[in-house]
């Protein structure tokens, strides 16, 4: 998935307004980005299973097929980052997107600078730009690799979005450390906006979910109430 031009991305634009669409696509592809724009979601799927974009921006309300069920179809088959498009503003709304597998969410109106900022941080960690990549992580039966952008526990490979790898990397470079919200916001270069600080706990559900970690008394991936996050560094999440 990854370009020639590091600074520059292919866009899969997902979106029913045809002026929403064509302002978008002016805007990103004035910064240098190529933008491919499909008005519907069967269509949408079908052009994001060519594997042929960094990113995709995908509305949530589509014709034919809805963004929610896109996005679980897409993301069942393929780790390419993901950021939701919605006029919803509840926040039930925005934790059904990230729960279903997107690695962000925007709710409309939106501001063309503010979703080009959100782009590039997924691509930059779709692409493993978040520092120096280090050859293999391990944490007990967990192991994660950087450099081809996979994860495995007890030996089964973990299907995992780009926003859910990030974040199990944070957490497993600092394994046995209590992290606050706010330091894995700052760590996975997320946004700082309060939506996407209620998100951390769905990927920390999504992420418990995919370890095989008992969500009732969790032994790897644990909460410390009050305070924040810790991947156990102990044998058996001691």
């Amino acid at each position: 998935m990854t370009g020639l031009d590091p600074e520059r991305f292919r866009v899969l634009f997902v979106e029913d307004d045809e002026r929403l669409a064509a302002l978008t696509t002016r805007y990103l592809e004035s910064h240098g980005h190529a933008v491919t724009w499909v008005a519907d979601g069967q269509l949408g799927l079908a052009e994001a299973l060519k594997g042929q974009h960094d990113v995709v921006i995908l509305d949530l309300m589509l014709p034919r097929k809805s963004g929610l069920e896109v996005c679980r179809e897409l993301r069942a088959r393929l780790p390419v980052p993901i950021i939701m498009l919605t006029a919803l503003g509840e926040e039930a709304d925005r934790v059904l997107g990230l729960e279903t597998g997107a690695d962000d969410y925007l709710a409309k109106p939106f501001s063309s600078r503010e979703l080009l900022a959100r782009l590039r941080a997924l691509v930059r960690r779709g692409r493993g730009s978040l520092g120096p990549p280090r050859e293999v992580i391990r944490v007990g039966d967990l192991e994660l690799s950087p450099r081809d952008w996979s994860a495995s526990r007890a030996g089964r490979p973990l299907r995992l979005t780009t926003a859910e790898f990030v974040l199990l990397r944070v957490l497993a470079e600092r394994a046995g450390r209590v992290l606050t919200r706010e330091q894995l916001l700052d760590l996975t270069k997320g946004s700082a906006d309060e939506a996407f600080d209620r998100s951390i706990d769905a990927h920390i559900s999504r992420l418990r979910h995919k370890l095989g970690d008992d969500p009732r008394r969790p032994a790897l991936l644990k909460t410390v109430r009050g305070a924040g996050y810790v991947l156990a560094a102990g044998p058996e999440g001691a």
